[in-house]
């Protein structure tokens, strides 16, 4: 009985730190975690540069129905953070969603296939397509 108490309360400690800090959506699970690919320009002579990317898509504490797409590129082996996307997440289709409403309303699709999500960045209110993306999930470590 002496031994279970020690095993019980550090089983119940590490279930505690290991809990998430907020709850993603309904069906959102199979999109959350770290993704990385390549974001190609679909723009000729335009200021797009072709970039290797990290996606890193979670809850959005902010949010009780959306999730939250952290992106960076990779320069020189060094993650630089690009910015941060709110999303939305439609399970049915496997549609991940996100827009920012900058001076560009740039729309950001993607869909799921197993482990891939493929995705555009169109521009000018979906006039423009601006980048073409795949990303891979990485395994968790």
């Amino acid at each position: 009985m002496n031994l279970i108490l020690p095993l019980l309360l550090s089983q119940t400690f590490f279930l505690t730190l290991a809990a998430p800090q907020s709850n993603p959506p309904n069906n959102a699970h199979e999109i959350l975690g770290t993704w990385e690919g390549e974001s190609q320009c679909a723009v000729p002579d335009s200021p797009c540069h072709d970039e290797h990317v990290i996606y890193e898509i979670a809850a959005d504490k902010d949010s009780s129905s959306g999730l939250k797409m952290d992106g960076y590129k990779l320069v020189n082996g060094e993650r630089q953070f690009m910015g941060t996307l709110r999303c939305e997440y439609e399970a049915a289709k496997k549609n991940l969603a996100c827009t920012s409403r900058g001076k560009n309303n740039d729309d950001w699709e993607y869909t799921l296939s197993g482990p891939t999500l493929q995705g555009t960045l169109t521009i000018n209110a979906g006039k423009t397509l601006y980048r073409k993306i795949t990303v891979k999930r990485n395994p968790t470590p």
